[in-house]
């Protein structure tokens, strides 16, 4: 069952509701409903407010998989975010499992790529430790027909994962947030 607002792609023997708040039938009206059919997954839209994020925890522990998206920056702000929602931290350590952080970036274009040599003081400057970025192949677009001289063609999700471990669980119990040095190893980086 899902409740999107809008309902973009509709899928054959999936439940799915589109949310319009004009009438009353909010995330959290449409998960309340949900919760009455029990169903195995539920998937909502977005969290957005602490009724939607409650309904959606209170779901989750009491055995549903709920799938569900929240505006954050990066996977550990998605705890702090539904806290700060108002969702008590030992029930967002209780009931969450994974977060999945997503950015889309650009693809260099394929038919114009070139290899790139970067300079140490590039490489010192890469997120990445020194020793990572050490025999990895770069590339940059020049630009041609196929990609309208930007060296840019299509897009690819980059995506960062942090499971709940048991020392993110026992941030959130004593009431801290979990940062990217949490000791989670995708906090690591992406």
């Amino acid at each position: 069952m899902t409740a999107e607002d809008p309902v973009e792609y509709n899928l054959d023997g999936i439940n799915q509701v589109l949310v319009n708040d004009d009438i009353g039938l909010t995330f959290s009206a449409a998960l309340k409903a949900f919760l009455r059919q029990d169903p195995n997954i539920i998937m909502v839209g977005e969290i957005r407010d602490l009724e939607t994020g409650s309904i959606a925890v209170k779901a989750a522990l009491t055995g549903h998989l709920v799938l569900s998206t929240l505006h954050t920056n990066d996977a550990p702000s998605a705890v702090g975010r539904l806290i700060d929602m108002g969702v008590e931290p030992f029930l967002v350590a209780s009931s969450v499992n994974l977060i999945l952080a997503q950015r889309l970036v650009r693809r260099v274009c394929s038919a114009c790529k070139t290899p790139l040599v970067l300079g140490p003081e590039v490489l010192h400057e890469l997120p990445a430790h020194a020793e990572q970025a050490e025999g990895a192949t770069f590339v940059e677009g020049r630009g041609c027909v196929e990609c309208n001289n930007t060296g840019y063609r299509g897009r690819q999700g980059v995506y960062e994962v942090m499971p709940m471990t048991p020392s993110i669980r026992d941030l959130c119990w004593s009431g801290r947030r979990p940062t990217r040095s949490s000791g989670s190893p995708s906090s690591r980086g992406c």
